[in-house]
């Protein structure tokens, strides 16, 4: 009756909990649970807590009969400049902050079937993105009019992964595991009043102001664990599929496939070295694939061809927004490096130390639109500890910093957004994005 009741209390309150983020690897957290963020998400070849199958299934079965739940608080500092504009009242300086601090909740349960066989259920929220800007009038034409009123401008998107597992030992030394992603996700954009005009959208109805849709959607995730070296090398593998999800009909103008955001295929492998009795040392590569996703992966049209058809023109049918080659983000494929460590002081005390780094994915031409998403972070360091406690639980604390990291444009504003009111054109300016970010979590986990 108690492991129901854990198991039902993890799900209800992981799904019920807003699960809101801001983008850190592109539109992917750091890592999975808190101790791996303690470790900046080295998980891959590590079995920890219930949470650990969000890096690898494989891990499950490695963790015993055990319960987690925990809380991260995540805090990002976004920034958008626009420049050089022809129209002076489309330059703007000014940070997207009106909503966060956010909330992301983390739980896991695995239960023992047999000595070599586990069932398990994980829930983490994945990520998303969100800006909220104050009068940003290249996108929202009600802050540009003259006696115009104050309005914001942004996009919010919150994603929940929901993986039941299982995971088998096929020897002392090999753990495999596989797991159904089941994936929630809502989305909401608003102030973007610009883009509602047939000449931009194929469905200028379904652009903006639409309040919050919310959409399903499936994969696989397949994992390895390995054990070398008398057991002081553990290697692990994992593949996560393109989870498939309805498409957003609410804004089916807005985003590339008529609505459609897909959550990237990844995968990745793992290295876990025990240097010591005392010292674990974590290596993991991840690849995040966005340009198989095309809400994300498209390149913004160039939009420079007033009175005229270009090929490559929003204004093109089968080029606006909302059409299979519709503008995106733009965003590049991403390969994350992580490095971790942990170290046990004594019994009770553990404490962990990481680092990770990846080449952000948005190019100097593409920061236009990447103002509603600026995930230029590349660099991440944290710290972590876990304390245990009486009768098997425990409870697990870390801190991360994202560094700062800025993105200036270059040819990244479409030429028809330079033109004043009188539509004399002239110069679009450019787009400069920033960010920086810091998060907290705690967790209790219990091996029962």
């Amino acid at each position: 009756m108690i492991k129901n009741r854990l198991l039902a209390a993890a799900v209800t309150a992981a799904i019920l909990i807003p699960t809101t983020a801001m983008a850190t690897n592109g539109m992917f957290m750091m890592g999975n649970g808190t101790k791996s963020n303690g470790r900046a998400g080295v998980g891959i070849a590590i079995a920890d807590s219930a949470v650990s199958g969000a890096d690898n299934p494989a891990a499950m079965v490695r963790v015993g009969n055990r319960f987690d739940f925990g809380l991260q608080i995540f805090d990002p500092d976004r920034t958008a400049t626009i420049s050089g504009n022809v129209n002076p009242q489309a330059n703007y300086n000014d940070t997207g902050n009106n909503d966060g601090p956010f909330y992301i909740p983390e739980g896991g349960f695995n239960y023992m079937l047999s000595d070599d066989m586990s069932i398990g259920l994980t829930v983490v929220g994945t990520g998303g993105m969100n800006t909220n800007y104050d009068n940003l009038g290249m996108f929202d034409g009600a802050s540009m009019a003259a006696g115009g009123f104050p309005s914001t401008s942004g996009i919010n998107l919150e994603q929940v992964r929901i993986l039941p597992t299982l995971s088998y030992m096929i020897n002392d030394n090999h753990s495999v595991g596989a797991s159904l992603q089941v994936a929630y996700q809502q989305f909401k954009a608003w102030g973007l009043s610009n883009f509602e005009d047939p000449r931009f959208s194929s469905d200028p109805n379904n652009v903006s102001g639409k309040g919050r849709d919310d959409s399903w959607g499936f994969g696989v995730s397949l994992g390895w664990q390995g054990d070398f070296l008398d057991d002081r090398l553990t290697v692990g593998v994992v593949y996560n599929s393109k989870i498939d999800m309805d498409e957003f009909d609410d804004y089916a103008g807005l985003l590339a496939e008529q609505g459609d955001l897909d959550i990237p295929e990844n995968y990745g492998i793992g290295l876990a070295f025990k240097a010591t009795d005392k010292l674990l040392l974590g290596f993991d590569v991840q690849q995040i694939n966005y340009s198989g996703v095309d809400s994300i992966g498209n390149s913004l049209q160039s939009g420079t061809c007033l009175g005229m058809i270009s090929g490559d023109c929003m204004m093109v049918p089968g080029n606006q927004l909302g059409d299979n080659n519709g503008s995106g983000f733009g965003w590049d494929d991403m390969t994350v490096y992580k490095l971790g460590a942990e170290y046990k002081w004594n019994k009770q005390l553990t404490l962990r130390a990481g680092y990770s780094h990846a080449d952000q994915p948005i190019d100097k031409d593409q920061t236009f639109f990447n103002i509603l998403a600026p995930a230029v972070i590349e660099d991440h360091a944290t710290i972590g500890m876990t304390y245990a406690l009486p009768h098997g639980s425990e409870i697990s604390l870390f801190y991360m910093h994202a560094f700062e990291e800025e993105v200036k444009g270059s040819n990244s504003i479409p030429g028809l957004f330079g033109c004043d009111e009188s539509f004399n054109c002239g110069s679009a300016g450019e787009a400069d994005i920033k960010m920086s970010q810091d998060a907290w979590g705690i967790a209790y986990g219990w091996n029962f």
